[in-house]
């Protein structure tokens, strides 16, 4: 299996948070590769300069090309909550799982609509390296939950 978590964020420097996505991603190699891919360009840049319509826009040109090959799932707060066990659901009988974090200004609808299904870790607002490691956290729970591993208990 593989998953691919996809961020509008720069690439760059090393981060507090990566040595714990990098510990989530390693313990879930046993049962999936787990890539995350940071998208930032320079539409992205500028649309943030002219208004959250034109980011979001932005946003969906970049995804766009990674909605091609897999099961595609939207973060987005406004989707229906899960609990862990549900997102664990997301994964069975799945060879590729693409997940989307969207950018500052969140998802066109377009883009929601285009992915297989959305999902909501809560109302509250969480930066984008911050969710990274939520989401990794979540991806290794849910392999977890799936292969009856005790992390999850």
């Amino acid at each position: 299996m593989k998953i691919h978590i996809y961020v509008i964020d720069k690439k760059g420097k090393k981060e507090l948070y990566d040595p714990l996505i990098e510990h989530y991603i390693k313990s879930a190699k046993q049962w999936a590769d787990v890539e995350v891919h940071e998208i930032f360009t320079k539409e992205i840049a500028r649309a943030h300069e002219v208004s959250a319509e034109v980011a979001r826009r932005s946003y969906t040109q970049a995804y766009e090309n990674y909605l091609k090959n897999g099961y595609n799932v939207a973060l987005d707060p406004a989707a229906k909550e899960v609990d862990s066990p549900t997102f664990a659901k997301l994964f069975k009988d799945r060879g590729v799982v693409n997940l989307f974090i969207g950018g500052a200004y969140g998802f066109e609808r377009g883009f929601i609509d285009k992915c297989d299904t959305a999902v909501s870790f809560g109302k509250i607002t969480l930066s984008h390296k911050l969710i990274k490691v939520v989401l990794a956290e979540q991806v290794f729970r849910g392999l977890s939950i799936l292969h009856n591993h005790p992390y999850h208990k």
